[in-house]
């Protein structure tokens, strides 16, 4: 079992907070986010899933409140879990793919927002995101 001590000398159970990230095909090519808060960089649009709420559910609403898009046609790509993958904590993300249909323009924890071709992606990425990116375009997870 693992877990620590907490001060009433029960196990205390630290487990990795679930996360949502959607690589947004948006105008022949992939919507990217500039983070407005730590850690810094370009990222593809997501968050943390609420509580009570699907992956799903909070990937449509992530896109939306990041990017100012509705997306259509999602499916899922592929879940990461490495516990570097994000500096704050151990998180485990489960990335979706699907299309953007809208305007877009940055809002909530995007200070800006960009298309972006996946050979040209900016030098700054956050997280994990240029590996997720590179896998999604070599098609690496598309495999059976």
């Amino acid at each position: 079992m693992s877990g620590r001590l907490g001060g009433s000398g029960k196990r205390e159970h630290r487990n990795p907070v679930p996360t949502v990230d959607i690589i947004i095909e948006y105008q022949g090519g992939i919507v990217l986010i500039e983070r407005r808060n730590p850690p810094p960089g370009w990222a593809l649009p997501g968050g943390f899933v609420d509580r009570g709420e699907s992956a799903e559910d909070a990937v449509i609403r992530e896109a939306r409140e990041e990017t100012g898009l509705t997306v259509v046609d999602l499916r899922q790509f592929h879940v990461y879990s490495d516990p570097a993958r994000d500096p704050r904590l151990h998180t485990i993300t489960t990335v979706f793919v699907a299309s953007g249909r809208g305007e877009l323009s940055a809002a909530d924890d995007a200070a800006s927002a960009r298309v972006s071709d996946a050979a040209e992606l900016p030098e700054e990425m956050a997280f994990d995101h240029r590996e997720i990116i590179m896998d999604y375009v070599s098609g690496r997870w598309d495999r059976p």
